[in-house]
Parts: C-alpha cells; structure tokens; sequence
C-alpha cells in the first residue's frame, strides 16, 4: 500500500467509522476505485459494527448497568482505536478480533 494510496482514501475510511450509514457510503464510493486502504478500514469497521449489534444483544440480557457500562465503553475504545488509525493513514487491525475481520470480509474491496 503506498502514500498516494493512504492520502486517497483517507477520507472514506474515516467515514466507514462513524455509523452504519458511513459503511455504507464508504463501501459503494469505493465500489469503483478499490482504493486498499479504505477497503481495510471498511472490513474493520463492518467486523466492529456486527460484533457490536450481536454482542449488544447478549448483553442486554443481563440487564445491569455495569455490564451496559462495560460494554459500551469496550466498544467505543475500540471504534475509536481504528478511527485514530484511519485518520492517522495506519494500517493497524483493532485489537482482539481485527485480523478475523480482515479473514471474514476479505471479498469486500477486492
């Protein structure tokens, strides 16, 4: 991945971190350039987005509000570690499950 790459697609990878509508956006603007950099980022934050709508709701279950808490919080640092990372123009899986994402998504971007 090079430089020109990173500074193109800069722009939507930080999109495809800010709702689901971003991932959205993000993903058919790319649709045509294929820029590797934005496609990255998309396959991280659709993995964060769906990890966070399944586990939300397990969580939900317990119904405590230190589980709601923890769960919230675990989330948002890691939205905002790839967030930091896409503005930054890194090329940096989240932790725990960001190389599975990059496994599971691998046809989005190709």
């Amino acid at each position: 991945m090079t430089n020109q790459d990173i500074a193109e697609g800069k722009g939507l990878a930080i999109v495809s971190y800010l709702a689901i509508i971003g991932i959205i956006i993000a993903y058919f603007m790319n649709n045509d350039k294929k820029n590797p950099f934005t496609s990255f980022h998309i396959r991280q934050s659709i993995g964060l987005w769906l990890m966070f709508h399944l586990l939300g709701f397990v969580a939900s279950a317990f119904d405590s509000w230190s589980v709601s808490s923890g769960f919230y919080i675990f989330f948002s640092v890691l939205f905002i570690y790839g967030l930091i990372g896409a503005i930054g123009g890194k090329v940096q899986t989240v932790p725990l499950l960001g190389e599975q994402f990059q496994k599971w998504f691998s046809g989005i971007g190709r």
